[in-house]
């Protein structure tokens, strides 16, 4: 299993991308936020996950562990594959993705390309409790603009890197201050 992958940017197309990784080029499918993120050229790391079916291997890749995490759960949803999570966590950042499932925001989940109405109630039912509670509330708008923070939150990688199922992390992070350093973050949410 590929955990994770480290290289230069050598090409962009469609939502995948060619990471060069010490002469080897791995094509990475990435949601909309991190391909529009990367620039040509530059070294990036994405934490992968490796799809292996009769007839293909894919990779697919995330800027954030949080990131991953949320795409494994969308697709332990019976009707949901990995381009349709993909589709999913295109339509915003991972966390407004995490916070839309965690407010029961089923209209939001389902304007992901090939997501119906039926398929986007079932994540809300089978989800809601495994992405912890939400850090908003009400609708969530579909935003990849600028004025939204577009870094990881990487207290939340942290715990999850620690073992920390992805509910268990929000719901310890939600009451730290934002403000603080990642390291204060994460000793405050470890003595929750």
């Amino acid at each position: 299993m590929i955990a994770h992958l480290k290289g230069k940017i050598e090409e962009k197309f469609g939502n995948a991308l060619i990471l060069d990784v010490h002469g080897v080029g791995y094509e990475i499918m990435v949601p909309t936020p991190d391909f529009e993120s990367v620039k040509l050229g530059e070294e990036r790391k994405f934490f992968t996950y490796h799809q292996v079916r009769e007839n293909a291997e894919e990779l697919y890749g995330f800027s954030s562990l949080s990131a991953k995490k949320i795409f494994e759960l969308l697709i332990s949803v019976q009707g949901i594959g990995p381009k349709a999570a993909i589709a999913i966590l295109s339509l915003a950042e991972a966390e407004e993705v995490r916070n839309a499932i965690a407010n029961a925001d089923s209209a939001f989940i389902s304007k992901a390309t090939g997501v119906g109405k039926k398929s986007a109630e079932r994540v809300i039912v089978d989800l809601r409790d495994k992405v912890g509670t939400p850090s908003h509330y009400g609708t969530t708008t579909p935003s990849l603009t600028k004025d939204v923070d577009t870094q990881p939150d990487e207290a939340l990688d942290a715990l999850i890197a620690l073992g920390f199922p992805l509910k268990e992390a929000t719901s310890a992070l939600e009451k730290v201050d934002k403000t603080l350093s990642v390291e204060e973050r994460i000793r405050l949410a470890l003595k929750k």
